[in-house]
């Protein structure tokens, strides 16, 4: 087992500050509890550069390798409740998921964009504790195995993030007017016209009408070009859109900028936990309006429904990897609200079954439910045939696998991806069969919002 640090300090920048240090140094990473009122979702936050070692894949899936990769590197469980050590760091966009359903063959043109999945092993780690107002330092001597090579690798990483933050000087902001002059380009184009897609819900609702599916998630995605740096992007993005999953996630030629609100796989021991979210309605500024939209949600029996067709779709998922009896779900539907939406949510749980791991449980239920439809391979071949590009990461996961057998995947939704001046990012919603196609049009707008405000 290799040496390893963690010290803990208390916590003098606020955690954007802490990025911004950390941000100067190759393939860094914020997994960004922004919101961070409910502390079982968002307690902690977890930071991190450098890996040393890079796992991609441009086709295929890569779960042999990584389970191989970090069966190589692993952290007793300890008694501090962190439940990231150390570990993988990385995504799995959408597309390749196709390939884990031997049905699905995806006839659009693959993605070149970016690869189909990228984890970095992070040797050393900043982790906030929201709740204890704390900031700790974790570094392991991994990948060396000689016990003095390795302690003296993980003091050096130690001391390194150590002094980097101990040297940080706070910065000013971007100016408004500075902001203003770089935004002013971004000129946002959809891959769908408005009356393509509500063609495209039409159909849908006639696969539904058929009985081939009972539910289909369809997006549209939008795209543009901007001056703005990937972190000024996210700077404005988790001010306007914070989230229990916010993201930010340097793959050197291309960054990823999430405020995911949605939890797609938790592992903790031998618990799972997934999060499916459906129903969604603006916010308003005024309380009357904003009291509306809320009522008018959990009202809804159309939401309803859907949200439970997902848990029902989640429930079968999870029933492939854990003890059948297990699976239970404690919170069948909980209201969340954040700045632009009110979100419906479930919480299913579950006990991996002893003969299986996280690898299995990945391999189980990507893509996710809530983001697929029901039943999931049939709506998956019909968001083939319907959606005019490939999704790429919009969809996919983000997240970790840490060194001590913990997991937590979020769904990648209010994503941006960003490859030097292009950017790009996807948005859609639940086709049901009381689905109106210009109301759901309008629910993609929506959910657009806070990317719209954070680029244009």
């Amino acid at each position: 087992m290799a040496y390893y640090i963690l010290k803990s300090y208390r916590l003098k920048l606020e955690p954007f500050e802490v990025f911004r240090a950390l941000s100067v140094l190759r393939n860094c990473f914020f997994l960004d509890s922004s919101l961070n009122s409910n502390y079982y979702l968002g307690r902690y936050s977890f930071l991190g550069a450098e890996p040393f070692f890079i796992l991609k894949k441009d086709k295929g899936t890569p779960f042999m390798e990584l389970r191989q990769t970090l069966n190589k590197y692993k952290i007793p469980v300890s008694n501090t409740d962190i439940p990231f050590l150390g570990g993988a760091v990385g995504y799995c966009a959408y597309d390749p998921a196709l390939l884990l359903a031997d049905k699905i063959k995806n006839e659009n043109s693959p993605c070149a964009r970016v690869p189909d999945y990228l984890f970095g092993l992070y040797n050393t780690i900043i982790i906030i504790d929201h709740l204890k107002r704390l900031l700790s330092i974790f570094s392991a001597g991994f990948p060396e195995t000689n016990y003095r090579i390795s302690r003296a690798l993980a003091e050096t990483n130690f001391k390194k993030i150590y002094n980097l933050l101990s040297h940080f000087k706070k910065q000013q902001h971007l100016q408004k007017k500075d902001m203003d002059s770089k935004r002013k380009n971004a000129q946002l184009e959809s891959n769908f016209t408005k009356d393509g897609y509500i063609k495209a819900v039409k159909k849908a609702k006639d696969y539904i009408k058929k009985g081939d599916i009972y539910q289909v998630n369809l997006s549209q995605g939008f795209k543009a070009k901007t001056n703005l740096t990937a972190l000024e992007i996210y700077q404005r993005l988790r001010k306007i859109s914070p989230a229990y999953f916010n993201a930010y996630f340097d793959a050197g030629e291309y960054q990823i900028l999430s405020s995911s609100p949605e939890g797609f796989l938790r592992l903790e021991g031998d618990i799972v936990v997934t999060r499916p979210m459906k129903g969604t309605r603006p916010r308003s500024p005024i309380r009357s309006r904003d009291r509306k939209f809320r009522k008018d949600l959990l009202g809804s029996l159309k939401d309803k429904a859907e949200l439970l067709m997902i848990v029902d779709l989640e429930r079968n998922d999870l029933g492939r990897v854990c003890n059948y009896n297990s699976i239970t779900v404690p919170k069948l539907r909980q209201l969340e609200e954040y700045n632009t939406v009110f979100q419906t949510t479930a919480t299913v749980k579950g006990r991996l079954h002893k003969d299986k791991d996280r690898i299995d449980l990945l391999r189980a239920c990507l893509p996710g439910g809530s983001i697929t439809g029901c039943p999931k391979i049939r709506a998956m071949e019909i968001i083939e045939e319907l959606e005019p590009t490939p999704r790429s990461i919009y969809t996919g996961s983000l997240g970790y696998l840490s060194f001590c057998g913990n997991m937590d995947l979020n769904i990648l939704i209010r994503t941006i991806l960003k490859k030097g001046k292009d950017i790009s990012f996807g948005v859609g919603g639940g086709i049901v069969a009381d689905s109106q196609p210009e109301a759901e049009y309008r629910e993609t707008l929506v959910k657009a919002k806070g990317m719209m405000e954070a680029i244009c």
